[in-house]
């Protein structure tokens, strides 16, 4: 059994910016020269979140709706007089969607389908810099 970790920053403008992390998660595994097992990526912070998305405007727009009916960004949140801040809803955000994402790959590849890409969320209100870390454990 092998493992490989891949760390990456990527720069987001936050604010429930969606970005295709697919390409990169794909390098990750073929450069790990491993042939199948399970890719974990993960994105430190707690204010962004990983999953999986048919990447297309129509879909990503509705995601966000979604998300914005669910925890809207107009109510207090008990995170802004604790912390004197604006970003209560982007934690409760990133905590439903979650911070990493496991998927199996074979032959040297995401076992993803053929709609399906992987994303990162940064729901934080301001712009970062986001570490995302890729692990891969196969054979």
């Amino acid at each position: 059994m092998g493992c490989k970790t891949v760390r990456t920053t990527i720069p987001s403008r936050g604010n429930g910016e969606i970005q295709d992390i697919t390409v990169r998660v794909n390098e990750a595994v073929a450069s790990s020269e491993l042939n199948c097992g399970l890719v974990t990526v993960f994105v430190s912070g707690s204010t962004a979140g990983v999953t999986t998305i048919e990447y297309e405007q129509g879909l990503l727009r509705d995601f966000s709706e979604a998300l914005e009916r669910l925890v809207p960004k107009g109510i207090p949140y008990a995170h802004h007089a604790a912390w004197h801040d604006d970003n209560g809803h982007s934690h409760v955000r990133a905590s439903l969607l979650g911070p990493s994402l496991s998927i199996p790959f074979a032959h040297g590849k995401p076992t993803l389908g053929t709609w399906q890409q992987i994303v990162l969320v940064d729901f934080d209100t301001q712009p970062r810099q986001r570490e995302l870390i890729i692990q891969i454990l196969g054979e």
